[in-house]
């Protein structure tokens, strides 16, 4: 099993993760839950796939960096795994790839989806949209991907690009392309965005990233979310000899979470709790 330079292009790593073998397309997989209750509408079966690009400062996840590691799945693996666990999806149900950064292993996500809805099964997209770009041969699978796609949940690190990339590594307008993207083409989105004391939570960004939102197809954005920092992942870091970034930071206080969410008017978007996914594809 090869590893695969992460400093990459998307473009580059496209062509080296599921491209470079016959036969049906593998993913590599971090870890997957049968009964994910916070990864999209109802009760999903998430699938956490390998590799990210991204270094955010807060990330709990640090041992799904590394790109082309990981155990080995094909779609077929996966959804007869999934099927298992079908009585309990419920009409909002599904699965979901989230990571790691999906995106970065996106010809294997569309086979995975694309068979999925061909079952009947709900696919939710978890990204934060760090290797979109419009360059081919990537946007053309993007385009795809996006048909089969029934609903993202889109992590928007921070709107401020040179912040984003103070605290990811990279800068964000490949991301707010994506974004956009999405609301054009009527890809049902819910947006997050973690609350960081010293980060991100500052009110004139709030409020930026409020009034970015606000722009955004309404019948689209079917819900926006503050998520609180929390320190769960610290232990991971020290396990892995990793200094940690945020070393001292305490997860944000109530008032201050609440105050995030008036700044973005969560309250405005409530598409969520009618929501339901596409027809099958084979229907």
């Amino acid at each position: 099993m090869k590893l695969i330079d992460q400093s990459q292009s998307p473009l580059n790593i496209l062509e080296q993760v599921g491209q470079d073998h016959e036969g049906p397309i593998k993913g590599y997989v971090h870890s997957v839950e049968s009964f994910g209750s916070v990864d999209g509408p109802g009760i999903r079966f998430v699938v956490f796939m390998q590799g990210c690009r991204m270094r955010c400062q807060y990330c709990h996840n640090p041992d799904t960096w590394n790109i082309g590691v990981g155990e080995e799945m094909t779609a077929d693996q996966i959804l007869a795994d999934a099927q298992r666990y079908k009585a309990f999806w419920g009409e909002q149900g599904g699965i979901t790839c989230s990571g790691g950064e999906s995106l970065v292993q996106i010809d294997f996500i569309l086979e995975l989806f694309t068979k999925a809805k061909e079952l009947g099964i709900s696919t939710c997209l978890d990204t934060s949209g760090g290797p979109f770009t419009r360059d081919q041969p990537w946007f053309g699978q993007f385009e795809k991907l996006m048909a089969v796609t029934d609903i993202s949940l889109v992590d928007i690190k921070h709107i401020d690009s040179a912040e984003h990339k103070k605290l990811t590594g990279f800068p964000n307008e490949n991301i707010l392309d994506m974004v956009q993207y999405m609301s054009s083409h009527g890809d049902d989105m819910w947006i997050r965005h973690v609350l960081v004391p010293q980060r991100t939570d500052f009110d004139p960004y709030l409020k930026r990233l409020g009034d970015y939102i606000a722009t955004l197809d309404k019948n689209v954005v079917q819900k926006v979310e503050i998520l609180p920092y929390h320190t769960l992942g610290v232990k991971k870091y020290h396990e892995l000899g990793i200094t940690y970034p945020l070393e001292g930071i305490e997860p944000p206080s109530a008032d201050r979470v609440k105050n995030a969410e008036n700044l973005l008017h969560v309250q405005d978007y409530t598409g969520w709790q009618n929501w339901r996914p596409r027809p099958a594809t084979n229907a």
